[in-house]
């Protein structure tokens, strides 16, 4: 194959994998918009709804892994189909929950909902290592579109007919995903770029626990591993703990809290695939990732001072910013520190690192949020991301 039909194929299918990022994040951000008010309709208090979301964390956590594993062993065509299978039988489940515990049970097929990962994955092995915090940010400006589309109309149909009719159109996206990745993707992304098949996992187990640990081994993995912990805790405490606030706080209803995540979707778009790209290209990812901390810090104590709406949507633009240069330049780190064979499966402790936080930070957020009330997870946010400040910054700089 000469090298301008390489880069044709190449260019056609990440604009593919954009086009399957937006769907999949429109189909996700549909049932997310569910989930609180579906949740409170069935009898669940702020606890118990803590419970829930840890429950679906905790089932991708334990995914995570597991599916970075079976992508780099199988291709990213059977990465992304079973990703969006699991979406669409999560979303169908969810539909059908007339009861509490029919809802926990929904949360069962999301082991292997991965389509962010699948799609990084994809993205990592088709992008030259000096290009990759931008490709990487190009996906969160998809996956922005879908938070805007998915917010949006899932709102509106959850206004007019019902959570299970809305969970069920977004079933529907998940399986028009999952022709267009089996009709447009090849079975290996890695081969397409990089011919020597021999680079391939050597291992062909997918529970290869001994893998698992060499890559933590890898020096600075587990070092960056838990920056990302350590600093993603009290930020996933607030937005586990978000829908909760903008019900009972902000008292949105389902449509105008559609609104605002679509809203929240522009700025993602904009911070990801627009500002931070720039930004690494210009200060490099080892200056911007303390700064970028350094503001989700200060942002943790706007938050906590906030009052009503609109200083919510004003403190979402630097909370973009930071969120966004924290998590590319993390992914971009993590993915090169790594052999190209291995990055699926550090992409899926990666993302393990994110379900991990899922899992612990509602329960915390729903102690917290009834006992001090939502100041107190900005007062987290700005005590803990200012001490990994501070520790990054001392680290770079000697």
């Amino acid at each position: 194959m000469s090298g301008h039909q390489k880069d044709t194929k190449v260019d056609f299918i990440i604009l593919t994998t954009h086009f399957n990022m937006a769907l999949y994040s429109t189909c996700f951000w549909i049932q997310n918009g569910i989930m609180p008010y579906l949740s409170k309709k069935l009898g669940m208090d702020a606890v118990m709804f803590g419970y829930l979301q840890t429950t679906f964390a905790i089932i991708q956590l334990l995914g995570g892994p597991l599916f970075g594993r079976f992508g780099d062993l199988f291709g990213s065509r059977a990465a992304l189909s079973l990703a969006y299978l699991s979406s669409g039988f999560t979303c169908v489940l969810m539909g059908l929950s007339t009861n509490v515990s029919l809802l926990f049970l929904s949360r069962l097929p999301s082991v292997f909902m991965h389509g962010m990962q699948a799609a990084q994955m994809v993205v990592t092995d088709l992008s030259p290592e000096s290009e990759r915090a931008g490709a990487l940010g190009k996906l969160g400006f998809s996956y922005g579109v879908g938070i805007i589309i998915g917010s949006s109309v899932g709102g509106f149909l959850i206004s007019k007919f019902g959570e299970p009719f809305a969970a069920f159109i977004a079933a529907a996206g998940s399986v028009l995903n999952t022709i267009v990745v089996m009709k447009y993707i090849p079975e290996h992304t890695k081969s397409v770029r990089q011919e020597n098949k021999s680079e391939m996992a050597s291992s062909r187990s997918v529970f290869n626990v001994k893998e698992i640990f060499r890559l933590l081994n890898i020096p600075g993995a587990t070092e960056i591993l838990a920056i990302k912990a350590i600093t993603g805790l009290p930020m996933g405490v607030f937005q586990s703990m978000f829908p909760v606030v903008a019900m009972d706080y902000f008292k949105l209803e389902a449509e105008y809290n559609g609104y605002l995540m679509a809203y929240i979707g522009v700025l993602q778009m904009v911070m990801q695939g627009l500002v931070v790209g720039w930004l690494t290209e210009r200060l490099g990812e080892k200056t911007l990732l303390p700064w970028s901390i350094l503001v989700i810090s200060l942002v943790g104590l706007v938050t906590a001072l906030m009052s009503n709406i609109l200083h919510f949507c004003l403190t979402c633009i630097p909370m973009s910013l930071g969120i966004s240069g924290f998590y590319l330049t993390t992914n971009s780190i993590l993915t090169k520190i790594v052999p190209p064979a291995d990055t699926g499966a550090m992409l899926g402790l990666n993302m393990s690192v994110h379900s991990f936080v899922r899992s612990v930070a509602p329960t915390i957020g729903g102690f917290l949020y009834q006992l001090y009330g939502y100041p107190s997870f900005g007062y987290l946010q700005f005590a803990v991301s200012l001490l990994v400040f501070f520790y990054v910054f001392k680290k770079i700089s000697n």
